[in-house]
């Protein structure tokens, strides 16, 4: 079978040693001419689009179009696609995480995250999760099983061009997958924040961060919690834009006289030269 594409960029949060990365090389392998590896070095889980501005970034080439940085994700596609590759892939793909990335969860995905960062630069870009039951062995076989196929599909029937697209595989054997469910994700898991206090050996007092998972309280096949319940792949698009204008207005230009704006004064006068702005 023919391959759709000439080279694809992958990452991960989990860290180049995590073994969702072996799986997704398996997956680029069915799709891809070259497969390019551009991974964190240690485990990056919940950065989600964050990048490296306080420290410099140190590169580790271990084999052939195989590298691991010490930065998140987004640090990884940014320096795959602007230095390490001789070209633009034509694909990005990020994973696949251990565990699944839905709901509120998606906000703080590193694996959203370095999918995102790809589709910032015009590059397409799919997430993909796998995921799992505690205690339970991880069903890698089902993410492997299906992942090139729907990848391929996907790059046949294409997506907008603003938007990444999410993959969650449920936690079963590839063979009781039901199917394959176009959702979103829907608010709600997170039912609060779990603190744990801790002390080093000097009494210097440090913190574990955690959430307050409540699952059950989404339902439906519409949402991605609901579709993996039912035991269905679920696919959903997720993009940086949150749609507020479309949910949320008010009188901009009754809003911006009441903080004193003359809004006719400064519509008639154009700035001399273009704004410079910092992030």
């Amino acid at each position: 079978m023919s391959k759709p594409i000439k080279r694809v960029l992958l990452t991960n949060d989990d860290g180049w040693r995590g073994p969702g990365l072996k799986v997704l090389e398996d997956i680029a392998a069915q799709i891809a001419e070259e497969v390019w590896i551009v991974s964190p070095d240690l485990d990056q889980s919940g950065v989600s689009m964050s990048i490296s501005v306080h420290h410099p970034l140190r590169v580790h080439h271990f084999e052939e179009r195989r590298f691991s940085v010490s930065g998140t994700p987004s640090d990884c596609v940014l320096l795959g696609v602007a230095e390490l590759m001789p070209e633009k892939p034509d694909l990005v793909l990020s994973g696949v995480n251990h565990g699944a990335n839905i709901s509120d969860s998606v906000a703080y995905s590193g694996t959203i995250g370095g999918a995102l960062t790809g589709t910032l630069l015009g590059i397409p870009a799919i997430a993909l999760s796998q995921a799992y039951h505690a205690g339970v062995p991880t069903e890698w076989d089902t993410a492997r099983e299906y992942g090139g196929k729907l990848v391929r599909e996907l790059l046949a029937k294409g997506w907008p061009e603003d938007c990444a697209m999410n993959i969650n595989f449920p936690a079963l054997p590839p063979k009781q997958v039901r199917g394959v469910a176009i959702c979103r994700p829907q608010r709600g898991s997170i039912g609060g924040v779990n603190i744990e206090r801790r002390e080093d050996t000097r009494g210097v007092p440090y913190y574990w961060l955690g959430f307050q998972r409540q699952t059950e309280k989404v339902t439906g096949l519409q949402s991605d919690v609901g579709a993996l319940r039912e035991g269905m792949i679920a696919l959903s698009p997720v993009r940086i834009e949150r749609d507020i204008a479309s949910s949320w207005q008010v009188d901009t230009g009754v809003m911006a006289s009441s903080i004193g704006i003359d809004v006719t004064q400064a519509t008639s006068q154009s700035p001399n030269s273009d704004v410079s702005i910092d992030h």
